[in-house]
């Protein structure tokens, strides 16, 4: 936990620890001090008037239209609007000491996560030992019979994985799900980090020692590269979009640009004798590694959605006979089921014999015996989600629904209860963010981003995403939520710190 920076508040800064609630912030101590790591930003934007905040921010838009930095939102007719990205200009920063034992959990639980997948698909060892339960994963949506016995290279499935952080009352921060199957974002780490370079004064950023989160392409391409069936090759990498309404080309079109590699469709690929190969103006070209942007079901119409126009037809047969790589790989998704999700801490401790270092926000399966008894009649204390959705899509804050929102989920949860978990309401940190030209509290999360093939990465904070609505705790940017800009900062000199 950061500690405060010890130097005298300013009346700004008393003020907005006052607005803030209660709620630990990210930059200012309950004192109104600002917390060590952040006196730089803390102030630089709390000695500006509302005129000058405004006018940083309106820059910092202006940077991010010129780059053509944009998401999609969907309409209930389905159809895709194109939005530029909201990017706050206020920096969530995080010191390196704490971020250092965060990382260390993060890859910890992506090599649990890692084994179990393996393991489901191959010895099905805790299932046999009762650590999880058969009818939990066997009966996932996302469980594909189609992956028993394939060995993916270093045993790794999910090469990827964008796991949810927040921050609770107490400062301690906490694990709220893990994205495996396609996880997005990444790109608008990279593009804040580049917008903030652009539009912030270098004064923001020299006093700073703030780690570099650019290099993350390289990394990537890294990655994917160590997964080539063709060692001591060049390998043939693409990264495979849905096409351009998907809502996150933007991000499929960037990484492929900063990686080097082509990006596909399937009418660009084909599948011959169990190879898989790339259309060229100069003929085929084989294809050795696969970064899919399209889930499992549309991957091959041979043996997942026949009517599938997304994937190619024998692509599943060439992974399986380990003629090409596919990263993330299909099947991984069984394991960013939400209910699967609360028994991370207990494969942490099977697999690695290890304590885990990232402490679960306590989830509930409503599939186990008893929970539902337990949990229905105290909808208004918990937070319903359903196990296979994303983007904050189907998810009722008990606390703040109405009667009639919680009678409707307690109808749908008594009807297929294994489709549901329940956690109690997280009150996420805040962070100081540009509103009307003011700097209020509101709500935030961070999504880092974990690497696995031969080794582990991780981003060096990540995707903070920001409620803009005052007491709003969904962050998604489908239901509103903006971004910051997150920094990793180096301990300051010893002198001048205080003692927790």
């Amino acid at each position: 936990m950061m500690r405060t920076a010890g130097v005298k508040p300013s009346a700004a800064m008393a003020r907005y620890a006052r607005a803030a609630g209660g709620f630990y912030d990210e930059m200012i101590a309950p004192d109104g001090a600002p917390r060590w790591g952040t006196l730089a930003a803390a102030r630089a934007f709390f000695g500006k008037s509302e005129k000058e905040i405004a006018a940083l921010q309106k820059e910092a838009d202006a940077v991010v239209e010129s780059l053509g930095v944009t998401f999609a939102v969907y309409r209930e007719n389905k159809t895709a609007i194109d939005r530029a990205w909201p990017l706050d200009i206020v920096p969530r920063i995080i010191g390196g000491d704490e971020w250092a034992k965060t990382e260390a959990g993060l890859r910890q639980r992506l090599r649990a996560l890692n084994a179990f997948l393996h393991d489901i698909y191959h010895g099905e060892k805790i299932l046999r030992d009762k650590i999880v339960p058969e009818e939990l994963v066997k009966k996932s949506p996302q469980y594909r019979p189609q992956c028993r016995g394939v060995s993916p290279a270093h045993s790794a499935w999910a090469h990827i994985c964008g796991s949810d952080l927040v921050r609770g009352g107490d400062g301690e921060m906490m694990v709220l799900e893990d994205n495996l199957r396609v996880p997005s974002g990444v790109s608008y780490m990279l593009e804040n980090r580049e917008a903030l370079h652009r539009a912030l004064p270098a004064a923001f950023l020299t006093p700073l020692r703030v780690r570099p989160v650019l290099d993350y392409p390289q990394k990537l391409y890294r990655m994917l590269a160590s997964l080539s069936p063709r060692p001591g090759e060049e390998p043939t990498v693409v990264l495979l979009t849905p096409g351009v309404y998907n809502s996150a080309y933007f991000e499929h079109l960037l990484l492929a640009r900063e990686m080097g590699v082509p990006l596909v469709e399937a009418a660009d690929m084909t599948a011959l004798g169990g190879v898989v190969y790339l259309r060229t103006i100069s003929g085929l070209r084989r294809v050795d590694v696969i970064y899919r942007r399209v889930d499992d079901w549309f991957l091959d119409p041979a043996e997942m959605r026949p009517d599938s126009a997304l994937g190619v037809r024998g692509l599943m047969a060439a992974w399986r006979a380990g003629n090409v790589a596919i990263a993330n790989a299909p099947g991984c998704g069984v394991a960013d089921d939400k209910a699967v999700y609360s028994y991370v801490p207990a494969m942490i401790r099977y697999y690695l014999s290890e304590k885990p270092l990232l402490p679960n926000v306590p989830t509930f399966w409503l599939g186990e015996e008893g929970r539902l008894k337990e949990v229905l009649p105290k909808l208004r204390q918990f937070v319903i989600k359903p196990a296979n959705e994303s983007g904050g899509y189907g998810v009722v804050i008990g606390p703040r629904a109405s009667a009639a929102k919680r009678e409707q989920i307690a109808a749908l949860i008594r009807a297929k209860p294994r489709n549901f978990v329940a956690q109690p309401l997280v009150e996420l940190s805040t962070s100081p963010t540009v509103v009307g030209g003011k700097l209020e509290p509101r709500h935030v999360d961070l999504r880092p981003f974990t690497l696995q093939s031969d080794r582990l990465d991780c981003t060096a904070g990540g995707l903070t995403r920001v409620a803009r609505r005052r007491g709003s705790f969904i962050v998604n940017s489908s239901q509103g939520g903006g971004s910051k800009d997150t920094w990793i900062v180096a301990r300051p000199p010893a002198a001048g710190r205080r003692k927790k």
